[in-house]
């Protein structure tokens, strides 16, 4: 038969409390205890379920009851249960002295503890254990979708003997579909067959999900009464999670006018969503045992644990098509293409993965469309109730005048719709449009007939015979992998029109960025430069006999971290030559003389954080020399040599000779102090000064870290002309450090990136490529392996271990770039060099490319 679509109301049936009937099915008994393990409620069958003469009164102490054993068993299977709607079974457990076998349910519930028992099927329960191996195995090779649900149907209907067994997947609009089957010969075929959502009611689905098996043994018996009906306060005993809990009337006659006289359903339920359900029809009254139930339910899980295996294997697969379909558009689209004037080759493009019969784009308040679609005039009626959508919510549907009435006007034309947002505001939009297509559902019966007249009950319908109803003015539906699709592509059209922002904004706000960064830099360094001065002048007050004497002392002092600081500033704050160190503090003595001092070994760099404090040992050194040592006369000599140990550390040999008689100093003065102790404690280097009478014999050890080293004599020179500072300190970089020819930076921060990738240009480095997410830094590795990246390790709500664990699986070095001190111990475990700490700038990354 062949209809035009309609809508029934069927919300009754989602009204029914089925969790509150009150009253169990007859194969087994219910006892509901409270704190005290007293009967507070208990079903009106239990005296003949233990054999006994009378039912137990309400207030009995359970303890009356059942044997001390049972008791305890029950007590620790209650104990077990930890979380919410568990339930804990006990097989072949003797509830009473002398009495049957029983298996057993317990749950609490509210204030009580429901406790169920059935009778124990003793000669099958072996049996029923060993069946999970078996299942396990014939599941476990399966990896598609459709063989795994016919395997599943065979496997039920061979595990519990019912006479028909569904795989029943559920679709977008709670509708659902038979998708496999396995039957007796002489029975209907029910596959391929869609059941409405009234079928089954919403509570009944929320049910499912939480208590995954439910049976019912015989339509045609009588249900049981729970004892009282209500509590003291009137409420009923919840019976969600119960084992025996009676059906409600409606799906009674439901079961009944499909002809079945016994049912049980198994549901399939994948990250705490019902996603389908295995149900089992029988032609008459079948209950199988407690235990055989419980493997049935293990068996839910199993299939749910393949079910998610099959389906995380196809979304990598489409995360491959995503990012393939990416590389593609940044390809495309990076000449500065427009979206709106790239649309025929987006279209084309995503043809392959997201079929369509139309596609538009509206940008900047200009629309156009290709293929089949409404009209410019059509689309723009939609942006008001568009706008007012989630920001970045993509809208689908197969019938878009469902959601946006405005769209009725062209459902004939185009009436399905993949709306994807990719702006904030203004909002710019790519849509996909599909064609409707005349379909033709078969349903189990009408499912209208349900439908009660005004002031009767609502009555299940009586006839599942084929039922056709004709679909018009629907698109295809989009998929689910589609809409995966969809919103990878959208994440990518947002990087696309993030690129393609004005520039002249983007460099007022990085130029804006990039000043606050480098002021409070500044007051950074002032704060601490004043506070060393500060420090020097506090200390050096001990030293001075007189005002002179102490404007000299503070002078000198001031004077050598002033030269130290145009050392390493002459190069953008750069390791500086450890030899302009002692030349500069040199020349007032020896400036006439220069066969006075002499300075071997290796010419080395320093950087910035050990060249202040070397500035005030090798003042300080000089200044008591010239007081006291070598040169203080015109006949002494200074030797000064530089070398590198074993391990890397500059040793420097301080050697006074043919100078006056030297001897130790009586008292310990501030200059001695900072020669004696500043290397150790700042930089956790050595120092020892030996007093000979020959001359002043120093040897200090800076640790490698601090020392740069130099490639040739040409570097020296770059030091000697501020003329020629940029251009030197860029050579020295060059000559200095290994450039990495193509440098990855991943940073969330577009004005730190933008910054980074600056830096490492103007040092030289010849390719950078900067991504802010880990889905765009992995592509990007894909798509080029770097020689070395820079990484920020907390991007946003995300972090970048997947992109530290690709970088190690190519052999590629990185860093970690964070603000964050505690994640130095990680460094080590992601496989990073090293820890950029933030704020950091160009001679930081400078640093880096030296190590």
């Amino acid at each position: 038969m062949n209809v035009q679509s309609r809508k029934p109301d069927l919300s009754e049936c989602d009204r029914e409390a089925v969790h509150l009937i009150s009253a169990v099915q007859p194969i087994g008994a219910l006892i509901a205890v409270n704190g005290d393990w007293a009967i507070a409620h208990r079903s009106a069958n239990v005296a003949e379920m233990l054999g006994l003469e009378n039912n137990p009164p309400t207030g009995t102490a359970l303890t009356d009851l059942f044997q001390p054993r049972a008791i305890d068993d029950l007590r620790t299977a209650l104990q077990r249960i930890d979380r919410d709607d568990g339930v804990e079974r006990l097989f072949g457990l003797r509830l009473t002295t002398g009495g049957e076998l029983f298996d057993c349910a317990i749950h609490p519930t509210g204030g009580t503890i429901v406790i169920e028992f059935e009778p124990h099927a003793e000669n099958e329960y072996a049996d029923h254990l060993s069946m999970v191996g078996p299942v396990l195995s014939k599941l476990e090779p399966i990896r598609e979708l459709q063989p795994l649900c016919d395997t599943a149907a065979t496997l039920v209907r061979q595990m519990l003997g019912y006479d028909r067994v569904m795989v029943y997947r559920f679709h977008p609009d709670d509708s659902g579909e038979v998708v496999a089957e396995d039957r007796r010969k002489d029975l209907e075929p029910y596959l391929g067959l869609r059941y409405p959502r009234a079928d089954i009611p919403q509570q009944a689905r929320e049910l499912f999900r939480r208590n995954k098996v439910r049976i019912i043994g015989d339509m045609s018996a009588a249900s049981v009464p729970i004892e009282p009906a209500v509590s003291l306060d009137g409420e009923p005993l919840d019976l969600s999670m119960s084992v025996l809990r009676a059906h409600s009337e409606m799906h009674v006659q439901y079961m009944k006018n499909m002809g079945v006289d016994a049912s049980m359903t198994i549901a399939i339920v994948r990250q705490d969503r019902l996603w389908g359900m295995i149900s089992c029809h029988h032609y008459s009254p079948k209950v199988p045992p407690y235990s055989l139930r419980t493997v049935a339910e293990m068996f839910s899980q199993l299939f749910s644990m393949m079910l998610d295996r099959l389906l995380i294997d196809r979304s990598e697969k489409l995360r491959s098509r995503g990012r393939h379909l990416h590389d593609q558009l940044m390809q495309r689209l990076a000449g500065g293409t427009s979206l709106v004037d790239g649309l025929p080759m987006l279209d084309d493009l995503l043809q392959d993965v997201i079929p369509h019969d139309g596609a538009g784009a509206f940008i900047n308040g200009d629309y156009r469309s290709r293929g089949d679609g409404p009209t410019k005039e059509q689309f723009l009626e939609l942006l008001p109730t568009l706008g007012g959508a989630p920001i970045s919510n993509i809208i689908a549907s197969d019938s878009l005048q469902d959601q946006l009435p405005e769209a009725a006007v062209f459902a004939t034309t185009a009436p399905g719709a993949l709306i994807i947002p990719i702006s904030r505001s203004p909002r710019d939009y790519l849509v996909l449009w599909r064609k409707p297509v005349a379909q033709i559902v078969t349903w189990a019966g009408d499912p209208t007939k349900a439908v009660a007249a005004p002031g009767e009950r609502l009555q299940p319908r009586g006839s599942f015979a084929a039922w056709q109803e004709t679909v018009q003015n629907r698109s295809k539906e989009w998929t689910e992998d589609e809409l995966l699709i969809a919103e990878g592509l959208r994440v990518t059209l947002l990087e696309v029109v993030l690129r393609m922002t004005d520039e002249v904004a983007r460099e007022r706000r990085r130029a804006q960025e990039q000043q606050e960064l480098l002021i409070a830099e500044l007051n950074h360094r002032v704060r601490n430069i004043l506070n060393l001065i500060r420090s020097l002048v506090a200390q050096s007050q001990h030293g001075a006999v007189n005002v002179e004497g102490f404007a000299s002392i503070i002078g000198g002092r001031i004077a050598a971290l002033a030269s130290a600081h145009d050392n390493i500033t002459r190069e953008n704050w750069a390791p500086a030559p450890l030899s302009s160190l002692f030349e500069t503090e040199l020349a007032a003595y020896i400036s006439e003389k220069k066969d006075r001092f002499e300075l071997d070994g290796e010419e080395v760099l320093v950087k910035p954080e050990a060249y202040t404090v070397l500035a005030l040992v090798v003042h300080e050194l000089v200044t008591n020399s010239a007081k006291y040592g070598s040169l203080c006369d015109r006949h002494g000599s200074l030797s000064v040599e530089l070398e590198r140990n074993r391990d890397g550390d500059l040793q420097i040999k301080w050697r006074e000779r043919g100078g006056p008689p030297v001897k130790p100093p009586q008292r310990r003065g501030f200059g001695s102090t900072i020669i004696e102790r500043s290397i150790p404690y700042e930089l956790k280097g050595e120092a020892d000064l030996r007093f000979k009478l020959t001359g002043l014999e120093a040897d200090f050890v800076v640790p490698d870290r601090y020392i740069v080293p130099v490639a040739s004599n040409d570097d020296l020179k770059k030091f000697g002309s501020r003329a020629d500072s940029e251009k030197g300190g860029a050579d020295a970089a060059k000559e200095s450090h290994y450039i990495p020819p193509h440098v990855l930076v991943v940073e969330d921060s577009m004005i730190i990136a933008l910054d980074t990738e600056e830096n490492l240009k103007r040092l030289g480095v010849p390719a950078v490529t900067v991504a802010s997410s880990v889905a765009s830094a992995l592509d990007a590795i894909e798509k080029r392996v770097p020689d070395f990246a820079i990484i920020d390790f907390n991007l946003g709500d995300e972090s970048s271990e997947p992109v530290a664990k690709r970088l190690r699986d190519h052999g590629v070095p990185f860093v970690l770039a964070t603000g964050y001190a505690e994640l130095g111990n990680q460094v080590e475990e992601l496989g990073a060099q090293s820890l950029l700490r933030k704020p950091y700038g160009r001679s930081e990354i400078e640093e880096l490319l030296a190590g």
